[in-house]
């Protein structure tokens, strides 16, 4: 098994780093592998909405950042951490692009468990909190919980490292994913997999009068 975290921050070693480590280290403790996928600082692109995507098989027809680095790995995983540094009382936007063309484009993330974490300073953690765990209620995906909101605060690693029960709710989000993880591994072993993801026929209801 494995779990796949994304870090939509553009610094490697920040406080939403510090914080998945948080979380990478009690997932891989309960023995399932963990992937870490970095935003990084280059420029990111928007979705276009050129449906390119639907013609090249799930993949964004634009292939110079991590967007389709991050389709590649959901292919293969189990589980998924999204986490970013909170940028007025929102998650970062060069973040929720990558998701939004990742989730447009592909169908590896729908009924498979999903969190998210935040990172801030101060305020606004919960607003950024809300707006990353859209994308799991579009894909039909169980939210994992932990024992408080996933927040952590400081302005650096260090000041991270203070916020003891920012670190405590990022563990028990970890052992948290890892035990649903197993749960369900052992559901299907036992012939009880999860239930199917709607398979409906999408309907598209456009508020417009002729």
């Amino acid at each position: 098994m494995k779990v796949v975290l994304f870090n939509g921050s553009p610094k490697r070693a920040g406080t939403t780093a510090r914080a998945l480590a948080e979380v990478a280290g009690a997932i891989e403790a309960a023995g399932i592998e963990t992937q870490t996928i970095q935003l990084g600082p280059k420029p990111v692109r928007g979705c276009v909405a050129c449906g390119k995507c639907w013609e090249n098989g799930g993949v964004c027809h634009y292939d110079d950042d991590v967007c389709n680095t991050l389709i590649e790995a959901a292919s293969t995983a189990d589980g998924f951490i999204f986490g970013s540094p909170v940028y007025f009382a929102s998650a970062n936007g060069a973040a929720c692009a990558i998701l939004d063309r990742a989730f447009y484009a592909s169908s590896h993330f729908t009924g498979k468990p999903g969190a998210a974490i935040v990172a801030c300073r101060r305020g606004g953690g919960s607003a950024a909190f809300d707006r990353l765990n859209k994308y799991f209620t579009f894909a039909q995906m169980p939210i994992v919980s932990s024992n408080y909101w996933n927040i952590v605060h400081g302005n650096s690693a260090e000041e991270v490292e203070s916020d003891k029960e920012g670190l405590q709710t990022m563990r028990v989000l970890g052992r948290n994913m890892a035990q649903l993880l197993k749960n369900l591994e052992a559901g299907k072993a036992a012939d009880l997999p999860m239930p199917a993801p709607a398979t409906e026929e999408r309907i598209w209801t456009n508020f417009v009068r002729s």
